[in-house]
């Protein structure tokens, strides 16, 4: 049976995670509707050379940066290159070579 302790900091974390998730889903709701607004606004006023680079940058960019915020909601930590068992191991590192320094 588990501990009013550990029930509060799974608690807890699940609900970093749920605001981790609704992050994310505020951030693609305003990509979808910033980037719509924005690529009907350029196709209403360009004649010609829709499809240019020029006006896709923004969106491309941003979708950048959506898809690694959603990596980094939708993904273990654990696994991930700076996650929670790097930190630990880290930390590990540097208290055992505070440990070894001599501070004469």
């Amino acid at each position: 049976m588990e501990s009013n302790l550990q029930q509060d900091e799974r608690y807890h974390l699940a609900q970093k995670k749920v605001k981790k998730i609704k992050g994310f889903y505020s951030h693609l709701f305003f990509y979808l509707v910033i980037n719509a607004v924005l690529i009907i606004q350029i196709y209403l006023k360009t004649t010609a050379g829709f499809w240019n680079w020029n006006n896709f940058y923004i969106a491309f960019f941003w979708g950048i940066g959506l898809l690694v915020h959603g990596i980094s909601v939708f993904t273990t930590t654990s696994n991930s290159i700076f996650g929670k068992d790097w930190e630990e191991r880290k930390i590990q590192e540097l208290i055992s070579k505070d440990e070894n320094t001599k501070w004469e």
